[in-house]
């Protein structure tokens, strides 16, 4: 269970990163790219494994429907629930467009040179090495950073007491 939820977290920050680039090139004036840099940005996307981010996507929007009209009508859950099991193959292959997505923005950000050269690190052996260990770089990263913050606010609360304890103030 746990880590389920370590692996939704890591998805979901994984797509929040790969999409971070999105809001800015929506508000900024980018050249528009051309078909081979929006290729290469695929292939990159592909190569990086960002694609593993995407997987819970749709699901993620379809069960947040399915809660909001459940919410409104509870009665109607198990038809509600068929309704969502029923037109999820259809949104479920419009989850390409987020590589494109992802592509054009990648493509709008690097020169087609710096584009093939991101490609073929992802391709050489230590950009795949890169892809596979990087979910499990997150997840220790993770784990890790939460065990640090856990002290750190441990001893920051110990700190607090003993300054306001100079104070006269216990608590």
């Amino acid at each position: 269970m746990y880590r389920s939820t370590i692996a939704g977290i890591l998805r979901v920050g994984a797509l929040v990163i790969a999409l971070s680039g999105i809001t800015g090139a929506a508000f900024a004036q980018q050249p528009t790219p051309s078909a081979g840099q929006i290729q290469l940005g695929r292939d990159i996307v592909v190569a990086s494994g960002a694609t593993r981010a995407f997987d819970g996507v749709v699901p993620s929007i379809l069960q947040q429907a399915l809660n909001l009209f459940t919410q409104q009508n509870p009665d109607l859950q198990k038809d509600l629930t068929a309704s969502i099991q029923s037109i999820a193959p259809e949104f479920e292959k419009r989850r390409v467009e987020i590589v494109d997505i992802v592509a054009t923005v990648y493509a709008q950000r690097f020169a087609e040179a710096e584009l093939k050269e991101i490609l073929a690190f992802y391709r050489s052996t230590v950009g795949k090495k890169f892809v596979g260990e990087l979910p499990t770089v997150l997840e220790q990263s993770f784990i890790k950073t939460q065990e640090w913050g856990g002290k750190l606010s441990e001893q920051v609360v110990t700190r607090v007491r003993a300054e306001m304890k100079k104070k006269g103030h216990t608590i």
